[in-house]
């Protein structure tokens, strides 16, 4: 059976102001920021991105996420004024699917560790730097829509792919794996170089897996 929601209130941060709009205003750091990362407006827009500008979160690029009804379940802040802490987020119950409200299950599906990962990845949810638990939401819904899954987290995260790519595997989930080797942050690569990595994407199962297991971890 599909896990239940976590009902949990989240509330934006204090001083969040929206990025959306249809007349970009360039002299605002925060857009300047998105728009170094490879973001265009229609991803700010997408995306509900905004910023706030003073106070706890103040500096910080905001990234909500939506559940499947709409409503407000979590956020990640992002700075883009040099902070030591580069990502903060509320300290809420993280057993959701990011942006749940905008994933298409009919579509194949892209397992990306950050937020900034996930925007280049089209159809992708960001698993926020951690791995999947068996009572996670993120896989029950994989496993019950049968969506096929592709894990592309970054080169320094092979360990916890290999873990991941474990779990899916044993759930009979459809599986393949983007080898990302060489590329240090997916964040950092265009849409269009993400998608030729897909297309590269090698197919796991289990004979597959003790290759990819011995290649990497011997």
């Amino acid at each position: 059976p599909e896990i239940e929601e976590n009902k949990q209130e989240v509330n934006l941060p204090e001083g969040f102001e929206t990025l959306v709009t249809s007349r970009p205003n360039e002299n605002n750091p925060a857009y300047r920021y998105l728009i170094s990362r490879g973001l265009i407006q229609d991803d700010i827009n997408r995306w509900k991105i905004g910023y706030v500008r003073h106070g706890f979160w103040g500096g910080r690029i905001i990234v909500p996420s939506f559940n499947e009804s709409g409503d407000l379940n979590y956020f990640v802040g992002r700075s883009y004024e040099n902070h030591y802490r580069k990502y903060m987020a509320p300290r809420v119950n993280k057993n959701i699917i990011f942006n749940e409200l905008y994933v298409d299950w009919d579509d194949d599906v892209i397992l990306v560790e950050g937020v900034f990962d996930a925007f280049k990845a089209g159809n992708a949810v960001p698993i926020l730097g951690s791995t999947l638990s068996e009572d996670s939401r993120l896989l029950r819904k994989i496993v019950k829509n049968d969506t096929p899954v592709f894990v592309a987290l970054d080169w320094d995260a092979e360990k916890k792919a290999k873990k991941l790519l474990r779990l899916l595997m044993e759930y009979g989930v459809e599986l393949y794996k983007i080898n990302t080797q060489g590329i240090e942050d997916i964040g950092a690569i265009t849409k269009q170089q993400f998608l030729e990595l897909k297309k590269t994407a090698s197919i796991i199962n289990f004979d597959s897996y003790i290759l990819y297991e011995m290649k990497n971890f011997m």
